[in-house]
């Protein structure tokens, strides 16, 4: 009896637990709020992508992009993702050969993560925002806040990411790709000559949550 007894309790203050994490969210909650910002602030940049199955954000220059599913069941190998034109990279001495199989398609560049397998259920209408709350509800690790920046972002895996400003009113950079520069360095990119992209040194938390800096690549947009 005394056991059956420990383990409710255990279960009941699991559930509050999780319940009270959920609720002093505060990353994810306003992570969802700015980004409903961005999405309002270049509507003309936002489209459905049905080749990835998902949303894409087009930068205003219109060399990149930022892709984030519908459904991680469907069939591309990427739930969120960064495309991106390769040829301002070849001009900087980028040898396509030297990156991953599938990395390149066509003139494009591609990098990101899957997610995973699940059929996504919504309770109202498939938008974009919905689609980004779905990151949030069911990846919540993926969401990530840069301190330095004052930036939300989703983590595309191998430290390339989306970021936007928590405040667009207060900040100068409302979004910005950001690329691990080492792969395309060691595939013959010179850093420096990468046309429409910023090398610079980042400051970041660790693992630990101490600060660092590492390299990027940088495209900022002030969208306001």
């Amino acid at each position: 009896m005394k056991k059956k007894i420990f383990l409710a309790g255990a279960a009941a203050l699991l559930l509050i637990v999780l319940s009270g994490c959920q609720q002093t969210d505060i990353v994810g909650k306003t992570s969802i709020t700015s980004f409903n910002e961005v999405l309002s602030a270049i509507p003309d940049k936002i489209a459905a992508d049905e080749m990835n199955g998902g949303w894409a954000l087009t930068a205003p220059d219109g060399t990149a992009r930022f892709i984030w599913s519908k459904d991680y069941s469907s069939g591309p190998p990427h739930d969120v993702m960064l495309e991106f034109d390769s040829k301002l990279f070849i001009n900087a001495g980028l040898d396509v050969t030297k990156l991953p199989a599938g990395m390149v398609i066509g003139d494009k560049i591609m990098v990101g993560t899957a997610l995973g397998d699940e059929k996504l259920t919504y309770k109202g209408e498939v938008t974009p925002l919905a689609s980004y709350e779905q990151i949030v509800n069911l990846k919540r690790d993926h969401i990530k806040y840069h301190t330095a920046l004052d930036h939300y972002g989703v983590d595309l895996g191998d430290g390339n990411m989306f970021e936007w400003a928590k405040d667009m009113s207060t900040n100068d950079k409302d979004i910005v790709f950001a690329l691990n520069p080492q792969l395309f360095i060691d595939a013959g990119v010179d850093p420096t000559k990468v046309e429409g992209w910023v090398f610079a040194k980042v400051k970041v938390d660790d693992k630990d949550g101490k600060p660092i800096e590492v390299d990027k690549f940088l495209k900022p947009f002030n969208l306001k």
